[in-house]
């Protein structure tokens, strides 16, 4: 059933409209006694979600038992961050996901499903697998909130892969992301229909029947004055939320670039991107744009590691950031990336695929760290001067006699050229 739907290209909802279209949403619902939150993690601070949270826990009091943010394979939120985001949350609520251990597989996807959703590429049954706190935990309600928008693994993010890859374990995340990663990113991204969301789709129709989730799917775009605008809220427990919200979103949140960029700079957020886990989206969400034997600048102040997880962290740094088929031997040869998959799969999107090239410019990395993962190094405060994000604008900009397209947070969008984007 569907809640809440409410959205459009032109649509601003403010925090008050959010508030109470999510009351009016929750009111339909009828009184409940305990009631489970999964938000987003910090790395979505702009979806929407924090005040969204909130509000749900004023609406709820002591009937809201628990909350949990969707980790994934991140690090815990610590406190200046859940000050920022949930304000409102007393912390004795937050309850940390672990990836590696607090975790259960609900059931398997069958082999023949995913072969056929993967047109063969994968060929194993998939393991669904979530936090037992969602599994076990006895809610009457389980609000899954989050934000739909372009995603590398699956072509829109949120939805269903908030639940079994967001609360998700080792398995299951590390084979959905290599399931992406072989399937080809380019043919996912900014796709509501895609093999990896079939199965996650598939395992939620099969085994969460019973489960009381609703969704609460935010869409979040350019207000076209270097701001950003809530451009859709939708609420509900069926697949068309989902649907609704990805089209929005491909309206929103996707640039189709008429010219393709020789030089692109991209700014990471420091209070947002503190690794190349999360600021590599400076790469996937631009890959499709960039024109062969371009340079991507990535502008990184407070990028000071490569992965959110120190097991993954040590594989990048051991196979750095090569190409497809370079990664897909590594996972042949070695155990150690075979046993982490995820870590291969953002390996093989973290890469240019030798098409042009990456200049990184950390605040908190070294020249030699930054070169052994593949990547060219730039000097940060050079690199800064000659492109001052203060005085440069979302698009095509001009300095010093050259051209080159500049985006300020990569999070929020994809940037393709119709050469690559088969519509």
């Amino acid at each position: 059933m569907m809640y809440v739907s409410q959205g459009s290209p032109d649509t601003i909802l403010s925090d008050q409209d959010l508030d109470r279209l999510l009351r009016n949403a929750l009111d339909k619902l009828g009184p409940r006694k305990k009631v489970l939150a999964v938000p987003p993690d910090f790395t979505r601070l702009n979806s929407k979600a924090g005040p969204l949270t909130c509000s749900a826990y004023d609406y709820y009091g002591k009937a809201m038992t628990d909350v949990m943010p969707a980790l994934g394979t991140h690090v815990p939120m610590p406190e200046w961050q859940l000050d920022r985001m949930y304000p409102s949350i007393p912390k004795d609520l937050i309850r940390e996901h672990d990836w590696r251990n607090d975790v259960v597989t609900v059931g398997e996807v069958p082999a023949e499903f995913v072969s056929e959703a993967t047109e063969g590429i994968y060929t194993k049954a998939w393991p669904a697998q979530m936090n037992k706190l969602l599994w076990e935990g006895g809610h009457d309600l389980i609000l899954s909130i989050g934000q739909v928008v372009p995603h590398e693994v699956i072509g829109m993010a949120n939805y269903t892969k908030n639940i079994f890859v967001g609360t998700g374990g080792v398995k299951g995340i590390n084979e959905s992301h290599f399931i992406g990663a072989a399937f080809g990113m380019e043919r996912m991204m900014g796709r509501a229909d895609t093999p990896l969301r079939r199965i996650l789709n598939e395992a939620a129709d099969r085994f969460c029947q019973h489960l009381p989730i609703v969704y609460v799917l935010t869409v979040v775009g350019p207000d076209g004055n270097g701001g950003l605008a809530t451009r859709g809220l939708y609420v509900g427990d069926s697949h068309d939320v989902f649907d609704e919200a990805a089209a929005l979103s491909l309206e929103v949140n996707f640039t189709m670039i008429e010219e393709q960029p020789s030089k692109m700079v991209v700014y990471l957020d420091p209070e947002e991107f503190h690794s190349t886990w999360l600021g590599n989206k400076s790469i996937y969400r631009t890959r499709m744009a960039m024109a062969d034997g371009g340079e991507l600048i990535v502008l990184g102040p407070e990028v000071g590691t490569f992965g959110e997880d120190p097991e993954i962290d040590r594989l990048i740094r051991k196979y750095g950031y090569r190409t497809t088929p370079e990664v897909m031997q590594f996972v042949e040869q070695h155990d150690d990336i075979r046993d982490n998959l995820s870590a291969a799969a953002h390996l093989i999107h973290g890469s240019s695929e030798d098409r042009f090239t990456v200049t990184y410019c950390p605040g908190r990395l070294t020249r030699e760290e930054v070169e052994g993962v593949g990547y060219q190094y730039g000097d940060l405060e050079e690199m800064s001067d000659a492109y001052p994000i203060t005085e440069l604008k979302d698009g095509w900009n001009e300095r010093d006699g050259e051209r080159f397209y500049y985006i300020s947070n990569p999070a929020l969008g994809l940037w393709a050229h119709r050469s690559r984007f088969d519509d």
